[in-house]
């Protein structure tokens, strides 16, 4: 996620707890971009739980598997 992105939702945040608020249309753009944040959040956890691998005493590596729901 951009920097950029990630600075305007801080902005929003700060002006959300201010005396004005938020307007219904900075509402709305502050949980586009907080889901987005949390997307890319995912992804990375996702991605870095991928590579993972765990090393047994026995020199014996497995990667991690899903976890079935």
């Amino acid at each position: 996620m951009e920097q950029s992105k990630i600075n305007r939702i801080n902005e929003l945040a700060r002006r959300s707890r201010g005396a004005e608020g938020l307007t219904p249309e900075e509402k709305a753009e502050q949980a586009a971009l907080r889901q987005e944040y949390l997307a890319a959040v995912r992804s990375s956890l996702t991605a870095q739980l991928d590579s993972t691998v765990i090393q047994y005493p026995d020199g014996a590596r497995k990667k991690l598997k899903k976890k079935k729901p």
